[in-house]
């Protein structure tokens, strides 16, 4: 037999009602106490935010389409590519044109959490080391 607890209801009128009956020194202290409450849902569910954001601006390709990626480039700069080559090469591309586009659209989102300059964002989440430089290989 499992146990439950049960928390008894009460309205926020009824709430407010047992509030309005605080003396000064308990009002203040239970003022305080909520804004507490509120500022950590407010920390929790912007830091879960802020990470998931995080999370899209760091992201980079995985290590074999980036060894495939300079592969590739590699052999257009000696012109070994072949028709097939160069489609798949296109087709990587798109790809990392579509990660570069997510990655900017989270670095706005970022600045706006912040309520910072794309800039500044830009400059704090520096490109990673696969990602510079990407189309002039």
């Amino acid at each position: 037999m499992s146990i439950t607890e049960t928390r008894p209801q009460i309205s926020l009128p009824d709430l407010l009602n047992r509030v309005a009956q605080l003396n000064s020194g308990d009002l203040e202290q239970f003022v305080s106490q909520v804004l507490t409450l509120r500022a950590k849902r407010v920390a929790t569910s912007i830091s879960k935010q802020k990470t998931d954001i995080l999370e899209k601006i760091n992201r980079g390709l995985d290590k074999e389409t980036q060894n495939r990626y300079n592969d590739l480039v590699a052999k257009r700069q000696t012109e070994m590519l072949t028709n097939k080559e160069h489609q798949e090469l296109l087709n990587l591309i798109e790809e990392i044109e579509q990660v570069d586009v997510e990655r900017a659209q989270a670095l706005i989102d970022l600045a706006q959490l912040r309520n910072s300059t794309l800039s500044h964002c830009d400059r704090s989440h520096a490109l990673r080391g696969n990602d510079i430089n990407l189309y002039h290989q």
